[in-house]
């Protein structure tokens, strides 16, 4: 009896410290976040990355800019075309997979309320629970399709409103836009120096500021922890910008480049 209600007791309180444990930061939802978020960060590394070996190698502002915004608008096509060709081939298999499913169902309906009977109980589900659950699910041939697919293919139900050219030109958006921030340091400070060190520096800036907020971004669409997801997202264009500047000083040294 005394075994048993310490049982008890030790069950109540580690009910309660469960109950008591802060609430998980909710992710942020969003259509296009994505596509904003990892298209601006790509932008982003991208330029400063050209940027900085183009500085490293003593060519003026005037080269940053010209190389810099042509890089910039070929990689965004190329960014957005991608994002729509493979948002597209996602749709267009999960497309071909339901209607897979849906014929399986429909010629073999024994077999494959078997295989989903068993995946339940590879979850752990009771059998007399399961076996409940399946002869629901055979009732509704659609939510029985959707849920074959979700459970044994992992794949989501195709999305009719979902449209790809929509992801390929948020991408496409997002790229130009990031990616010009480290490039108007060299726009902004025309009329107050010809220094292009210091222009670099306000690139660097520019370029920390931008990484910075794509970084809180990414933290809140993850639910993460802020400053943990900021300084991963610095740490990567630094290590990126550095690699950048020091392969083009050695390079231009090696080509007998400099001035």
């Amino acid at each position: 009896m005394a075994e048993t209600e310490s049982n008890g007791g030790a069950t109540t309180s580690l009910l309660r410290a469960e109950g008591d444990r802060e609430r998980p930061r909710k992710p942020w939802k969003g259509e296009f976040v994505k596509s904003i978020v990892y298209a601006g960060l790509d932008a982003i590394v991208t330029c400063f990355s050209l940027i900085s070996s183009i500085s490293a190698s003593t060519r003026s502002s005037g080269d940053v800019l010209v190389l810099g915004f042509a890089n910039l608008i070929a990689d965004g096509i190329s960014m957005g075309f991608g994002d729509f060709v493979s948002s597209s081939t996602e749709k267009d298999v999960s497309v071909k997979e339901r209607e897979v499913t849906e014929w399986d169902i429909t010629h073999h309906a024994a077999a494959e309320h078997r295989d989903l009977l068993r995946q339940y109980q590879a979850l752990g589900m009771d059998i007399n629970d399961a076996t409940m659950v399946v002869n629901i699910f055979a009732k509704y041939k659609d939510i029985m399709v959707d849920e074959k697919m979700v459970a044994q293919k992992g794949m989501l139900p195709p999305d009719e409103a979902d449209k790809p050219w929509k992801h390929g030109l948020v991408t496409f958006a997002a790229f130009i836009v990031f990616g010009s921030a480290p490039l108007l340091s060299f726009i902004v400070l025309i009329p107050f120096t010809h220094d292009d060190t210091v222009k670099f520096v306000g690139a660097c800036v520019l370029s920390a500021l931008a990484l910075a907020l794509l970084g809180i971004a990414k933290a809140k669409i993850a639910g993460q922890n802020y400053t943990l997801s900021v300084a991963m997202t610095l740490f990567n264009g630094a290590i990126a910008a550095a690699a950048a500047y020091t392969l083009g000083s050695l390079l231009t040294k090696v080509a007998g480049l400099e001035d």
